[in-house]
């Protein structure tokens, strides 16, 4: 991806013992890549442990010592990469259950003693970064004349009413790359960002993917299946108006993020998923320009958007 970490699959060949591990090692964190302030994210064996302990299905972890875990290897096949081979009758399915694992996930007590991601929140800090990321990326194609504050106003505003919602624990980056299907099962990947976020978050995350289209009148199914069902049971109408918002910021950071990569790292993998990212902005800005003049200025903005650089 394009954090800082890195993987390699590590063979063990020994009798009785797995085939091979993987080795997550950890290198110097570009503190860029988060708000000014916000501390980095924390450890990934305590929620991975604790997780396990409450049979929510992550990796087993068969060792760690300072910037390096061994961790299962699950294989080469995540959700995403499913989502381009499968039946669709079967990747609905799968998609299914990894909705069933949200509710699963927010119905978590906070343990007893302190785990780090109960501290940290998709906060005004977060939402903030996201509105400077657009602003220096994605903003410089938009042909308008609207400036910046456009961008941080509709964000602070959702920011409120995230801060207003209901907060339970989210993966953070609950896409399909971050789910890995082994043995007809989903694993959860990636989980050391995890934090307390507005209900629909995760759900935005894998029902809004830029790097995965999914059918619109199936992903509308699965929300109404899936929203009486969370511990929270929000109104259909708070939920849809926060699911439309937090796409917003959830994709604004995607397209930011795919921009970055190909001019600051020369890496254009990701460009590929730009026109996604446009299409998704776009939905959600035309939904939710009706509702308030800050969000009808930022549609203004995504509608204005021309010529990116996209890939194949």
């Amino acid at each position: 991806g394009l954090g800082s970490r890195r993987f390699f699959r590590v063979g063990l060949g020994r009798p009785g013992e797995p085939g091979s591990l993987v080795a997550r090692v950890e290198r110097d964190e570009d503190p860029s890549l988060r708000p000014p302030g916000v501390a980095p994210e924390p450890p990934l064996a305590p929620i991975l442990t604790w997780l396990s302990s409450h049979d929510l299905p992550v990796p087993v972890c068969s060792a760690a010592g300072p910037g390096l875990m061994l961790l299962e290897d699950l294989g080469d096949t995540s959700l995403e990469s499913a989502a381009h081979s499968l039946p669709i009758e079967d990747l609905h399915a799968l998609y299914l259950r990894a909705c069933d694992l949200v509710p699963r996930l927010q119905s978590l007590p906070p343990p007893a003693s302190g785990l780090a991601n109960f501290d940290r929140r998709l906060d005004e800090a977060l939402f903030r970064y996201k509105a400077d990321q657009f602003v220096e990326w994605v903003l410089p194609w938009a042909e308008t004349n609207a400036g910046a504050e456009v961008v941080t106003d509709a964000f602070a505003r959702i920011a409120e009413e995230a801060r207003d919602a209901p907060q339970r624990l989210a993966h953070r980056d609950y896409k399909a790359a971050n789910l890995h299907v082994q043995d007809n099962r989903l694993v959860m990947i990636d989980l050391q960002g995890a934090l307390l976020a507005p209900p629909e978050y995760d759900l935005v995350c894998l029902l809004r993917d830029s790097q995965v289209a999914l059918d619109e009148d199936f992903v509308k199914n699965a929300l109404t299946a899936i929203r009486p069902v969370l511990p929270d049971a929000p109104t259909a109408d708070a939920f849809a108006r926060r699911f439309t918002l937090l796409t917003l910021t959830r994709n604004g950071k995607d397209l930011s993020r795919y921009l970055w990569a190909a001019k600051v790292r020369d890496d254009p993998r990701y460009l590929t998923h730009v026109p996604r990212a446009r299409e998704t902005l776009l939905a959600a800005a035309a939904e939710a320009a009706g509702w308030d003049p800050a969000f009808a200025r930022l549609a203004d903005v995504i509608a204005s958007l021309s010529d990116l650089p996209c890939g194949p």
